[in-house]
């Protein structure tokens, strides 16, 4: 049985991907992915950040376009996000998993689209799958990450501060003027 050919994943032919039932797996640098945010390391000692992906086709029935080629993408990535309540480090495991189904033309897809649980595409010649992955991994993000519970929630304000902010008010200055008292 002669060796079948390795798929440039840059350049991922799609249709053909599908109809030989491919299957591609592996994990990637998260520097690689300029859109994803930036993980620091704990230490120069702790290896880099990976995104763990695989993808897999099928040729599959999309209700109202027959068998289409059909793609799997699922990824997983650690990261670190900053805590948008504390601002504090938010190591977060982000996970994607979602099925495409191709189509043959913008119309069709963005029709099939709206009826389908999965997402419907344009087929194109060629699929850039390492995009793809970073897509799929920026849609499940969250919104707003935040600690559930932060770790040390910010201080509004530190009532030690009141003399000096006050000694640096302009206002305050003002009102001790009008009151006849020396400013500070």
């Amino acid at each position: 049985m002669a060796a079948r050919p390795d798929p440039d994943l840059r350049h991922l032919d799609v249709a053909a991907f599908a109809a030989a039932s491919g299957e591609r797996s592996g994990e990637w640098p998260t520097a690689g992915f300029t859109r994803l945010p930036a993980s620091p390391a704990e230490s120069d000692a702790a290896p880099d950040p990976v995104v763990a992906w695989r993808v897999t086709g099928r040729m599959a029935a999309i209700a109202g376009a027959g068998v289409q080629p059909q793609l799997r993408i699922e990824a997983g990535a650690d990261l670190v996000l900053q805590c948008q309540r504390c601002l504090q480090p938010l190591p977060l495991a982000v996970r994607a998993d979602r099925r495409i189904g191709f189509v043959e033309g913008e119309d069709a897809a963005a029709a099939l689209d709206a009826e389908s649980d999965d997402d419907v595409l344009a087929l194109a010649p060629v699929l850039d799958v390492h995009a793809l992955v970073e897509d799929e991994l920026l849609l499940a993000l969250p919104l707003v990450p935040r600690h559930d519970v932060c770790p040390d929630p910010p201080r509004l304000r530190d009532p030690d501060d009141d003399a000096v902010a006050s000694a640096l008010n302009p206002f305050a200055v003002l009102a001790a003027l009008k009151r006849g008292a020396p400013p500070n």
